[in-house]
């Protein structure tokens, strides 16, 4: 046996040990996750179908394989967002009275009924995240604050797909 196919049998000793050795420990890609039978057909309920929050929760559900119905009477349970709001609040000011540090605070409250019981009882979640402002760089500022709240967005609707998930 040459040196590179020795070489070649040990990579795939190693390998396969650590495919081994991951799986024994519970290990998982994120997102593969399964969603529970009562959440196959879920009907969604939100004030505004367009904020940062409804958009990423939709499309984290719809790639969990639960398949959204338009109609609540069709669907096998009902997630209810009833709170979606971001919150923006100085934090410091210059000598001058001009913002030099802002605060966004994304809250979400959501809740599960199933077509008989509430499944989830009203959860509230919310993060906050700092950014600095300069307003010699005002556009890029304002990009910034929204990238933060698409980010925001994004982890409170995994938050809330875990929370889903857990209802097994």
């Amino acid at each position: 046996m040459t040196f590179a196919a020795c070489r070649f049998a040990g990579l795939r000793v190693v390998f396969a040990s650590a495919m081994v050795l991951s799986s024994a420990c519970g290990f998982r890609l994120a997102g593969n996750g399964t969603m529970p039978a009562v959440l196959a057909r879920p009907y969604l309920s939100v004030k505004d179908p367009y904020t940062d929050f409804a958009r990423e929760f939709e499309h984290e559900l719809r790639t969990s394989g639960a398949q959204l119905e338009d109609i609540r009477a069709k669907s096998t349970a009902t997630i209810d967002v009833t709170k979606d709001v971001v919150i923006e609040r100085t934090l410091s000011v210059s000598a001058r009275n001009i913002p030099t540090e802002y605060e966004l605070t994304y809250t979400v409250t959501f809740s599960v009924r199933g077509p008989d019981k509430e499944l989830l009882a009203p959860q509230t979640n919310n993060v906050a995240k700092d950014f600095s402002f300069n307003e010699d760089a005002l556009l890029a500022k304002e990009r910034e604050a929204d990238i933060l709240r698409r980010q925001m967005a994004r982890d409170l609707a995994a938050i809330a797909l875990r929370r889903l998930e857990s209802l097994k």
